[in-house]
């Protein structure tokens, strides 16, 4: 599409919008009923699309996808009326003889930017809460996720109308195009740099905007922590769409006193869930691309490999790769890994472990292993970062009863569930002032009295 074309169609949304045609409850209550059935009879062809993507097994996709966005579209159906309302609030004794509330409101047309890693939940997700919320959405994938694109785009045409929700395709120029126009709100889910440039559009035009990008999300260990089980839960993070998760544990640090026994128990689990030739498992997910490929063979170390290492160019699988003695001077410690490779570091005291994720960029994940209470604590209190788990990897962004989201340079704002309605709604506060009675004390000129009677409310 040309930079005109586009600007038309965002010009048609905003036409539509300012209508009043998306106001409705129940019309987009129907609309999101309507996305679930049509994902219901496009599910298959959906599940191969992620298959011929990324690798993923029918079984992966279903869990980590299709499954999770059933469950947003529930709890949106289920919740929408609830969350539309007008929200009354208490009015101050100053103001008597009023009603105070606030006015939930859609912002308009709204840029949804999503990735290719998890090319339908980072798609549709942001699009039911932009919808529901009564907002108009252009829609732009990853050009990399071509065959999910495909039937996203089919499964949306049969729902939504141009008016509601288009969706756009390209690369780096229709990235610049749509980026170009008129539109309200912008949703971005990506890297951090490319993350600054949409940012910077944003700034240009004061357009509010949400930023899903990443970050090394750091995942310890500590002394007391059920070794066996957290190397499977790490492991299972970690592995996931071949490690290619803004999520996933993205370096371990471990207790010195017990690294020995985690890398053993780390071994055994990759052999466990993904046998003695992971290469060969139909269950090992494919890195996206030749170039990010060969990115990620080029910080592997072979010296400090301890497991796996091995990678196939016909496939573009690499094997689950654990790396020891690694340095923050690390080629692989200076970069958002985005791959099935976990370097290990250590530490002596926890305190140090604090001081080094806190001494970089705040992480958009967070884990720790432990069963000391008190440590689990300190370390929630102490650790800047956007989300996480205490014994367990990734499962807090598979939840709409909580907000998924970054801090710092991991993001801005956060989606999911009623969350992910607010940020897509704008809230009027309104007073509704009575006629029946104007008192006096406000208005010019000031008597003494009046003033002694506002100090008295007002204290």
């Amino acid at each position: 599409m040309t930079q005109q074309e586009i600007n038309e169609l965002v010009e048609k949304q905003r036409n539509y919008f300012l209508a009043g045609n998306t106001l409705n409850i129940k019309d987009r209550k129907n609309k999101l009923k309507a996305l679930k059935k049509a994902m219901k009879e496009n599910e298959i062809e959906l599940l191969d699309a992620l298959k011929n993507d990324l690798g993923k097994s029918h079984f992966e996709g279903y869990i980590c996808e299709v499954g999770l966005v059933y469950d947003e579209l529930n709890y949106m159906i289920k919740h929408i009326k609830k969350f539309a309302k007008f929200k009354k609030v208490k009015t101050p004794l100053a103001q008597t003889f009023a009603k105070s509330f606030m006015v939930p409101s859609p912002y308009g047309v709204v840029l949804i930017m999503s990735p290719w890693n998890y090319p339908l939940l980072l798609s549709f997700d942001p699009i039911i809460e932009a919808f529901a919320a009564g907002n108009t959405v252009v829609f732009k994938p990853s050009r990399y996720s071509k065959h999910t694109n495909v039937v996203m785009k089919k499964i949306l045409e049969s729902v939504f109308s141009q008016e509601e929700v288009i969706t756009i395709f390209g690369g780096h120029e229709e990235n610049q195009y749509v980026l170009n126009t008129n539109v309200d709100y912008i949703f971005f889910t990506g890297g951090k740099t490319v993350g600054k440039i949409v940012y910077e559009h944003a700034c240009q035009k004061m357009i509010p905007v949400t930023l899903e990008l990443g970050g090394k999300s750091p995942c310890i260990v500590d002394s007391t922590a059920k070794i066996k089980l957290a190397a499977k839960r790490i492991i299972f993070g970690k592995i996931l769409n071949a490690g290619q998760t803004c999520v996933a544990p993205d370096y371990i640090l471990c207790d010195k006193r017990i690294k020995d026994e985690l890398i053993k128990e780390l071994k055994k689990q990759i052999i466990k869930q993904y046998g003695e030739n992971p290469l060969e498992n139909e269950s090992l997910g494919k890195i996206i691309t030749k170039h990010h490929f060969d990115r990620l063979n080029s910080l592997i170390d072979q010296n400090k490999v301890v497991y796996g290492g091995q990678s196939n160019i016909d496939t573009l699988k690499i094997e689950p790769t654990i790396i020891d003695n690694v340095l923050e001077a690390d080629p692989i410690m200076q970069e958002e890994i985005f791959g099935p490779l976990l370097p290990i570091m250590t530490y002596d005291k926890l305190d140090e472990a604090i001081e080094y994720i806190n001494g970089h960029d705040s992480p958009l994940a967070f884990y720790y292993f432990s069963t000391n209470k008190k440590s689990i604590k300190y370390l929630l209190q102490k650790v800047r970062f956007g989300g996480g788990c205490i014994n367990d990897t990734i499962i807090h962004l598979a939840t709409s009863h909580m907000p998924f989201g970054g801090f710092g340079a991991s993001g801005i704002g956060s989606y999911h569930g009623k969350k992910g309605f607010e940020t897509f709604t704008h809230y009027k506060s309104v007073v509704d002032k009575k006629n029946i009675l104007d008192l006096p004390m406000r208005y010019q000129p000031a008597k003494k009295l009046y003033e002694k009677i506002i100090r008295r409310i007002m204290r």
